[in-house]
């Protein structure tokens, strides 16, 4: 594997098969309501949609309105996606957490380069519901927000954070020069 690599073939299989569930990967959906608002304060044309999942932002923000917005999904999941392509706005809506924890340097990077404005990164800190059918919980990451602030900060500014009953969320421009 090379060191843009951001999941393993074992992995990407396993998330393949549980995307297949209606009940999986739509979380993004109910965040559709702070991405609007992100998006009309920031001024974002684009949205990269990093883990998109079944597309339910897309799906939510519709919902809500928002209509006139360049839409850019990526999810390792459903290759037809293609790679990220950069954009205004880069979400990535619990996802994080079920990133293989040796990649997650690689993945930070990605969200880095392709974030043009702002990014909204949502994290769940503690355990899924659901379980791989190696046995591992869903979440292969559950950390506090305290160890995930610091990784996020060698990468982005944070302009807002919020804690949420499952983890918290984050709103994040590119870092500055020094």
């Amino acid at each position: 594997m090379t060191i843009q690599t951001k999941i393993s073939p074992a992995y990407r299989t396993m998330q393949e098969e549980l995307h297949k569930s209606p009940k999986y990967g739509v979380a993004s959906f109910h965040m559709a309501p702070i991405v609007k608002q992100i998006m009309e304060q920031s001024g974002a044309k684009s949205i990269s949609d990093y883990g998109a999942g079944k597309c339910g932002l897309y799906k939510g923000l519709q919902e809500n309105g928002m209509t006139d917005f360049a839409y850019y999904p990526y999810d390792p999941a459903f290759p037809e996606f293609g790679e990220p392509k950069p954009a205004d706005l880069v979400c990535c809506i619990d996802v994080l957490e079920h990133i293989e924890i040796e990649f997650l340097p690689t993945v930070l990077q990605d969200l880095k380069r392709i974030m043009l404005k702002a990014g909204f990164f949502s994290v769940h800190t503690g355990p899924a519901t659901k379980v791989l059918p190696d046995g591992r919980n869903a979440h292969l990451i559950q950390k506090p927000a305290s160890w995930w602030l610091p990784k996020l900060c060698e990468h982005f500014e944070i302009a807002q954070v919020q804690r949420r009953p499952d983890g918290f969320w984050v709103i994040t421009e590119p870092l500055k020069p020094n």
